[in-house]
């Protein structure tokens, strides 16, 4: 089975995602677990990921891909840039207990130098 989605803000929190891919015709969907490149996280709110939850569950979505942001490096070679990647790790892994069956994923921004 194909599922259809796309990458969501997670702006206007949890369960809006959910209801913006349903008016969409999709099935899943990709989001940031914090701003992708200042590492910045908006509160998590419980009742907010559990109303998802209840959506996925009633619309058989399928498994969503939440990316941890860019600037998250865990084999920097700089004490401060690792311990931040570490706690963004663990912080976004707590965050994504509470969507149980879904996928976490680190991100590589790809560049290409212009010759």
């Amino acid at each position: 089975m194909i599922h259809i989605g796309c990458h969501l803000s997670i702006s206007k929190g949890f369960e809006a995602m959910g209801h913006e891919m349903l008016s969409m015709g999709g099935d899943t969907f990709a989001f940031f677990t914090r701003n992708p490149r200042g590492g910045q996280v908006k509160e998590l709110d419980p009742a907010d990921v559990q109303a998802l939850n209840s959506c996925l569950k009633e619309h058989s979505f399928a498994a969503l891909v939440a990316h941890a942001p860019y600037t998250m490096n865990l084999c920097s070679d700089k004490d401060p840039a690792r311990e931040y990647a570490e706690e963004c790790f663990s912080e976004d892994l707590q965050k994504m207990e509470l969507l149980p069956g879904n996928f976490f994923k680190k991100v590589e921004r790809e560049f290409s130098a212009i010759q």
